[in-house]
């Protein structure tokens, strides 16, 4: 779970000299104070869940699947599925009590057991319904990952995670199914079809960081700052910076280091409909 502070550095940086003068980066639309209006883009096309769209940051294009390198995307997308759950009223962390217990010690309580429709989420809803006494986010994304030394809570693990989002988003016309031999082996790829969706989710994540409201947490949509945390959390949120100029790539990596420096018990503390997300988003700054 433990994964290097910071973000790293761009390279091969190309001067774009087609941004001529100066503008008003908060004129950029990021979150604002209706949760309607974070979704747009969504609303426009094809609406994606948080686990997929931090898979699809994550994916390259025309190979069709994420990084070896990436080593932080699994244990993200675990979390993804918790704030999901977060998102739809299913979940919530116990109360704080009076000696104010921290995000990573309180418990995460099922507070609605009814499916959603979702494979993937009511799976791991029915793994928390059937578990007591109630555990802490940390452990669920640790089960869920598999990454346990408990063998009692290895039939927790979520198998497949990155295949089945990938399958999902094959139904949604986003992505294909190919075969791609490497050497040894033949490999199930899924390059992007719909270059439209991943433009739009990557100017939404875009738009996000670079308008005002980064800075300012409680005014931006649940779900919106979620995928900005947990795409920061899973190593894929530089990939939605690649295409902009200099100027605003540097301003939208200084944004990101500065939310991430937040004070998360203090931000949880001010809107409790956010806690699961700076919870889960402790886990891996730990």
């Amino acid at each position: 779970m433990n994964r290097s502070d910071g973000l790293v550095q761009r390279r091969n940086v190309i001067r774009d000299n087609s941004e001529g003068g100066t503008k008003d980066r908060d004129s950029h639309r990021g979150g604002n104070d209706k949760d309607d209006d974070a979704d747009d883009g969504d609303s426009k096309g094809t609406r994606l869940t948080l686990m997929e769209e931090v898979l699809l940051l994550g994916l390259k294009e025309k190979e069709g699947y994420t990084s070896f390198w990436n080593d932080c995307i699994s244990s993200g997308l675990r979390g993804c599925i918790i704030v999901e759950l977060a998102l739809q009223g299913k979940v919530a962390l116990e109360c704080a009590g009076m000696r104010r217990k921290s995000l990573l010690n309180r418990k995460l309580l099922v507070i609605n057991p009814e499916p959603t429709g979702d494979v993937l989420l009511d799976e791991a809803l029915k793994h928390m319904v059937q578990t007591q006494p109630p555990e802490s986010v940390h452990s669920w994304i640790e089960y869920l990952s598999g990454e346990t030394w408990n063998p009692l809570k290895l039939r927790y693990q979520l198998k497949n995670v990155r295949e089945r989002l990938a399958k999902n988003l094959v139904e949604k016309g986003v992505l294909t199914t190919e075969k791609q031999n490497f050497l040894l082996f033949d490999m199930t790829t899924h390059p992007l079809t719909d270059s439209i969706a991943k433009q739009r989710l990557v100017k939404k994540v875009q738009d996000a960081v670079l308008s005002k409201w980064v800075n300012n947490p409680q005014r931006m949509d649940k779900k919106l700052l979620a995928l900005i945390l947990l795409a920061h959390a899973s190593d894929v949120l530089e990939n939605a910076f690649a295409p902009l100029n200099d100027e605003d790539y540097e301003l939208a990596m200084k944004r990101v280091r500065e939310l991430v420096d937040l004070d998360l018990e203090a931000e949880a503390m001010k809107a409790s409909p956010y806690e699961v997300i700076w919870a889960v988003f402790a886990c891996f700054t730990k």
